[in-house]
């Protein structure tokens, strides 16, 4: 297996304190790995440096073997990111919202289309693509973040509490999705339930207090 994901020692500090301190770990192509811990343990912290958001105090982050600091392009193109609380253009349609997300990431106007409409079945959204994202449900407002994470066919997944405000049944087909798309990627899934990384994580890594 190959590492797409390679964390070196690094550390995250705000003032005195240490959220993130000295981590290092990988996620290889085919895992979904869950990074599990409290809440204030670091994880988001940590989420957030691998996806770009915050820079590292010290320490190191590769994806597919390559420093993110002097790669950038290279950096956005692998990686899809679904922050925790996740933020829209409430105001946009859900189509005109995804339509948006894929032009930035670099799509043409065909494969645009084509992803929407792929992704908007697999997450069963295709019935709310022409109502606002302000009138969706918590539900339906996570699957949203999940297809916009998904438009460009990342390599890498990172995703923050993705379950979260799903109900069961959703939750389900939620994880039977990962699932289904995590042979070919490095999927690292940040949550405090037990329960989700038993269900659908191969490994797990343990954070609390920073460590």
């Amino acid at each position: 297996m190959s590492a797409l994901i390679k964390v070196d020692k690094i550390t995250k500090g705000y003032g005195t304190f240490k959220a993130v301190d000295s981590v290092s770990f990988e996620v290889n192509r085919g895992e979904i790995v869950g990074f599990l811990g409290p809440n204030g343990a670091g994880k988001s912290t940590t989420m957030k440096m691998i996806s770009g958001f915050l820079t590292p105090d010290h320490g190191d982050i590769f994806i597919d073997g390559k420093n993110i600091e002097s790669n950038h392009k290279l950096f956005k193109s692998k990686l899809g990111y679904l922050p925790e609380g996740t933020p829209f253009y409430t105001e946009m349609s859900v189509y005109d919202f995804l339509h948006f997300i894929a032009s930035v990431k670099g799509l043409d106007k065909k494969t645009r289309k084509e992803n929407i409409s792929i992704i908007s079945k697999q997450l069963n959204i295709s019935d709310v693509l022409h109502r606002t994202i302000d009138s969706l449900s918590k539900g339906y407002k996570r699957r949203v973040g999940l297809a916009y994470t998904l438009i460009n066919n990342p390599d890498i997944l990172i995703l923050d509490e993705p379950s979260d405000g799903l109900d069961p049944n959703q939750k389900l087909e939620l994880r039977t999705l990962i699932r289904s798309i995590a042979v070919n990627k490095a999927i690292l899934i940040s949550t405090h339930n037990l329960e989700e990384v038993e269900a659908i994580c191969d490994r797990v890594i343990l954070i609390t207090e920073g460590k």
